[in-house]
């Protein structure tokens, strides 16, 4: 009986050895591998990281858009058993605003469980510590050290920088790594349109997690792609100086390389800091930016639009002599004023300018001469010139909100239900009425008038050191026709009463040709104008004409053209024409198309040119 029992005993013993040994085989042999990646994932977290944003850079190699460091609080909704006690028990030792917790709220019902959920951004080396002391009872929360955007030169390059901001749920939807905290969009300037070079690609990063979700290290990390590196056309130090010389006017100028297009100055006053929105902006500073008369959000350069006043008169004589309307030796006689259908259109000078030619007209700025040269050639000619001279349409530079110009034709006026008379023309024909640009398109216009060709403004030089190409057709006009308007605006400066001789260079050997300009922004009844007592300066500051100047030099070997417009300014003459002189000898003196690289430490600064 013994023996049996014995033996009974044994078969069970073995049966369960067996049964173990079995067990034990298919978990280490068979299933081995896979229960082996189940336990490492019950002991890591493995998650996305932001990749770190591409930087940009001016034409000298200075910073313009970096990263620095900014330590954050993230939270992993999946180790936690009761996020909102997690948060709450966050707040007691580092403290959530109102905003932070509309943010949190926001973010858990858009964001997936098993992407980490911030909670706090900017933290200090105290906000660290304290949350280092209390880790055990905050599970699922993580210190975190990622990148914001940083922007050296602020106001001075914002309209064309832009800034970014938190994605929102739009963003999301379009593309779920734009969850990861961390992530920003670009919502203006070379920001945006350049989000897909600048964002990079993410990373990932393993941490070693306890029963309870609080993160014991990190074990592993893969830092992600950055983005792409932009290298501008903008020379930094040439920015700031125009700044200086704008001052505190409603203002706007573009620096163009007449060569190859390349925009080296491109400034639109007052401006705002674009730090502002990389956290989210209140709305006491947004409200604040929306209500300034000087309307800081709108880049005044790509997007402003302005009549063109006299500035469009070398236009409106391209058109006449392609047309073969007139001939540049041809004269009209400028009384004073021109009479059409009882109407009675004013030149700006009382005593009018006599019998002159075009040179002349252009020299002393004679809209009688231009009036009947715009009826004359028809509106069809004006606008085909117009836009081959890049003053109608937009331009394709690398800028958002871009407006494109207006010069309206009888014909596009009638599409759109409006009535079309002998008046619109007689307006277009000195750049007023419904005739409409930018300043980028009058700084493009005077590039193609100084050299000829279909000269296209642009801001990047290369990305990712691969160079931007550019290339440029000839002008569809004849060089005679181009030099008689050329020599008009070389008499507008440099000759005998034209009309900005305040723009003169103070350059030895170097001229510069030009063209004043001043748009009326509300009509002046006709007996007040034939009182001889009108004067614009006694009118309320935002009912004063805008003040325009283009300009191109050397004149006998263009490099630069410049183009200014001061928001009722009153007169191109004497408040565009010598801030545009100004510019141009900073240009010239400075010479930033010769530069391919400068050292940093010497031109980081920006702090102006040498003297």
């Amino acid at each position: 009986m013994f023996t049996r029992r014995a033996l009974l005993l044994l078969a069970a013993q073995a049966g369960v050895m067996g049964t173990l040994a079995h067990h034990l085989y298919e978990m280490q042999v068979v299933h081995g591998d896979e229960l082996k990646e189940q336990a490492r994932r019950n002991r890591t977290s493995r998650r996305q990281i932001a990749p770190a944003r591409g930087e940009i850079y001016d034409r000298c190699g200075v910073l313009l858009a970096g990263n620095r460091p900014n330590w954050r609080a993230l939270v992993m909704a999946e180790e936690t058993t009761d996020l909102q006690a997690v948060v709450d028990r966050f707040a007691t030792i580092v403290p959530l605003d109102d905003r932070d917790r509309a943010r949190i709220e926001r973010d858990r019902k858009h964001i997936r469980r098993y992407v980490p959920l911030t909670l706090k951004e900017f933290l200090t080396w105290d906000d660290v510590a304290r949350l280092g002391l209390n880790a055990p009872t905050l599970p699922g929360v993580l210190i975190d050290v990622g990148t914001t955007r940083e922007y050296p030169f602020k106001e001075l390059l914002a309209h064309i920088i832009g800034y970014v901001a938190p994605p929102n749920e739009t963003d999301v939807q379009r593309d779920g790594i734009m969850a990861l905290p961390g992530m920003k969009v670009g919502r203006a300037g070379l920001e945006q349109t350049q989000e897909v070079h600048l964002r990079g690609m993410p990373g990932t990063v393993e941490m070693e997690v306890n029963a309870y979700g609080r993160v014991m290290g990190e074990l592993e990390r893969v830092e992600g792609q950055p983005g792409a590196r932009l290298e501008l056309t903008l020379d930094t130090a040439l920015q700031s100086r125009i700044r200086e010389r704008i001052g505190d006017r409603v203002a706007s100028a573009v620096v163009m390389d007449c060569r190859n297009g390349e925009v080296m100055g491109l400034v639109s006053t007052p401006s705002f800091d674009p730090t502002l929105f990389d956290g989210g902006i209140s709305r006491t500073q947004w409200n604040a930016l929306i209500t300034d008369q000087g309307t800081p959000l709108v880049d005044k350069a790509v997007s402003g639009l302005y009549p063109p006043g006299s500035t469009f008169k070398p236009a409106v004589a391209l058109a006449a002599l392609k047309s073969h309307a007139i001939t540049a030796s041809e004269r009209f006689s400028c009384p004073g004023y021109y009479d059409m259908g009882g109407v009675r259109f004013h030149c700006w000078s009382r005593y009018g300018h006599g019998a002159i030619n075009l040179h002349q007209a252009l020299k002393y700025s004679c809209d009688v001469y231009f009036y009947q040269v715009a009826r004359r050639c028809g509106m069809e000619a004006i606008h085909e010139a117009a836009a081959t001279l890049g003053l109608d349409g937009s331009l394709p530079i690398e800028l958002p909100h871009m407006r494109a110009g207006s010069v309206p034709t009888p014909e596009m006026r009638r599409k759109h239900g409006h009535h079309w008379n002998g008046g619109d023309t007689v307006n277009a024909g000195i750049g007023q009425g419904l005739v409409q640009t930018t300043p980028l398109a009058l700084a493009t216009y005077a590039s193609r008038l100084a050299t000829g060709r279909l000269v296209q403004p642009h801001l990047l030089r290369s990305v990712s050191n691969q160079p931007v190409a550019q290339g440029f057709e000839p002008l569809p006009f004849a060089n005679e026709f181009l030099a008689a308007a050329r020599s008009g605006m070389f008499a507008v400066v440099n000759e005998p009463q034209g009309t900005a001789p305040a723009a003169r260079l103070n350059l030895p050997g170097v001229q510069m040709a030009g063209k004043t300009g001043s748009a009326q922004v509300r009509n002046v009844p006709r007996a007040l104008r034939e009182s001889g007592h009108f004067n614009s300066m006694n009118l309320p500051w935002q009912y004063r004409p805008h003040a325009l100047f283009i300009c191109f030099a050397p004149y006998d070997n263009p490099r630069y053209a410049v183009s200014v417009v001061v928001e009722h300014g009153n007169a191109g003459a004497t408040e565009a024409a010598p801030l545009a002189a100004q510019i141009m000898t900073d240009t010239l003196v400075r010479d930033p198309a010769s530069r391919t690289s400068l050292s940093r430490g010497v031109v980081a600064r920006a702090d102006g040119l040498d003297e």
